[in-house]
This record gives C-alpha cells, structure tokens and sequence, in this order.
C-alpha cells in the first residue's frame, strides 16, 4: 500500500507542478512582452511535458532506463489514443490542414527516428544532442514562418499561448509560484519513480510495462487538462496542436535530454511491440486529421479503442501473441 501512496503523491505533485510551472512562466513571459505565438510553441506547447521530462530523467539516473523509455513511448501512445480519443468524442474536432500540416509532419518524423533509435539498440549521447538540435531548429523553423503571419498554424499557436491566462499581482508571485511548481516537478518525479519500481517489483511486471502504462498515463494528466478547457472553450484544434507539440517534445527533447545525461538502452519489449504501436497510432492521428480535415466522434471510438487494445496486450501476453507481437 506504501508504494500507491508514493504513486499518488508523485502524480499530484506532478500534476500540481506542472500546472504552477506553466502559470507562473506563462505570466513572467507575458509580462516581459513575449508574443502569445512564442508563449504557445514553448512554454504551453511543451511545458505539459515537463512532468515527463522530470520522471524519464529521474527513471534514468536511479538506473531504472525501462521506465524513462518506457514513460516517453507510453505518454505518446496515450496522447493520441487516449487523449485525442477522449476529446473527439467529446466534440468533433476541426483540423485545418495548412495548421496541422508541418506540426504533424515533424511529429511523423519523430516517430520515425524513435523507431531508427530503437532498432538501433540504445541512445548514446552523440544522439542525444542530434535529437536536442533538431528540435530547436524545428522551434526556430517555426517562430520565423509564423512571427508575422496570419496563417491557420500561427493562430493555432497564438490560441495556445493564450489558453493560460496571467497571474494579477505582484512580480515576485509569478516567480514564487514557477519555482514552487520546479520543486513539485522535481519531487513528484521521484516519488513516482520509486514507488511505481516498487510496484512493478512486489506486482511482477516489468518496470518497462509499469512505464509504459501507470507512469506514461499519469505524466500525460496535464495534456488531459488542456484538452478539456478546450473542449469546454470549443477550441479543439488547439488540443490538437497541443499533443502533436508534447509529442514531438517527448521524443526529440526528453529522449535527447535524457540521453545526453545519461546514454539510454532501448528495452527488448519496446523494440518488439511499442515503438510500432506509437507509429501506427501516429499514423491514425495524421491519417484521421488529414482525410476529411476533421476528427469525427467515430474516429475518436477509434484511438479509444486502440487504447484499450494496447493496455490488454501489454497485461495479458495471449492478447499480443494473438495480434502477433510478444508484449510484456
């Protein structure tokens, strides 16, 4: 029971944090003049990852690699099957094609290189650095085209940026609350890592299973966050916008991140079974977003589906022999 305690501080803290972290910076930000577009591609954008980031880095240093990887897989499979699942069915979702266009282009390509990196064996710190350059050219690519724009993917950020509103106050309030929500990321982190090992070890499961499902869902709670306040603002093409950023985020920032500080190998299960799954739900999302610019409620029974899928292969091994892989 002590090691659900530990799980349950971890995700609260983590959650707490991430949420303080993002309010207090979008509001120092907002404060020193920086544009809503630029808000909307970092800090909104990727700071809901930041609990990731935290947990895989935590993972990583206390030996525990299969949940570090495991976390940033399992957090993109649970953006879109679970995340963009749960919004589509709470309201179609609009895509406008020029706006999902590169975002969703880059997020393919992420994938892709996740799949090269794992069929590869491991992530040494060499990789690392590529994967920490690529992501900043793309975040320089990106504010360039879009810092005089009106284009569907400049507003797309724009509403990001927007969708946190700034703290009234006094100035040292929003910096008091963005180190608060660092030291709530930083200990909710590695409670979670501790207790989610222990749970893997009394349960029998593999730390990688315990990362890719509890862990990779847990650190996923504030992109759930942003996309019910965009449902409830019917702004869902910004929650779109949101996963496709927190996943390239993930894989470019985490996994460069995490490997540049400690070099990563890649788990048997990931290369088997989840590395393909995350590109296949990819593919669904962009194949959904692309076809008829919009994601229908059926589609979003889709990705829920999909999900409930993955969580059954991953818990019972007759489930992913019968879908031709060896989970778990």
């Amino acid at each position: 029971m002590n090691e659900w305690l530990l799980v349950g501080a971890g995700l609260v803290l983590l959650v707490g944090g991430g949420e303080s972290l993002v309010r207090g910076s979008v509001t120092l930000a907002t404060r020193l003049g920086i544009s809503p577009l630029v808000i909307g591609l970092t800090l909104v954008g990727f700071g809901t990852s930041a609990p990731e980031l935290a947990t895989s880095l935590e993972a990583a240093l206390k030996g525990s690699p299969d949940i570090a990887v495991g976390n940033v897989v399992g957090s993109n499979i649970a953006n879109i099957l679970l995340i963009l699942g749960i919004a589509a069915l709470l309201q179609p979702m609009a895509c406008p094609r020029s706006a999902i266009l590169r975002d969703g282009a880059v997020a393919g390509a992420a994938a892709l290189l996740a799949v090269g990196v794992a069929l590869y064996g491991g992530m040494p710190r060499a990789v690392g650095v590529a994967f920490i350059v690529l992501l900043l050219i793309y975040l320089g690519a990106t504010y360039r085209a879009e810092r005089n724009a009106t284009t569907p993917g400049a507003d797309l950020h724009r509403k990001e940026g927007e969708m946190v509103a700034p703290l009234a106050g006094p100035v040292w309030l929003p910096l008091l609350l963005s180190l608060a929500g660092l030291i709530g990321i930083v200990l909710g982190a590695s409670l979670l890592v501790d207790g989610a090992i222990i749970v893997a070890r009394d349960a029998g499961i593999s730390e990688t299973v315990i990362g890719l499902t509890l862990v990779a869902v847990g650190t996923s709670l504030p992109e759930l966050a942003v996309t019910i306040v965009a449902a409830i603002r019917r702004q869902l093409d910004v929650a779109l916008g949101n996963i496709l950023g927190s996943n390239i985020f993930n894989i470019l920032g985490i996994l460069g991140v995490t490997a540049v500080v400690q070099p990563l190998g890649i788990p048997e299960q990931v290369v088997r079974f989840d590395i393909w799954a995350m590109l296949l739900a990819t593919g669904a999302m962009l194949l959904f977003a692309m076809t008829r610019k919009r994601i229908d409620r059926w589609e979003g029974g889709v990705l829920l589906a999909g999900y409930a899928l993955y969580l059954w292969a991953q818990f019972d091994p007759r489930a992913g022999a019968a879908m031709g892989f060896a989970a778990g």
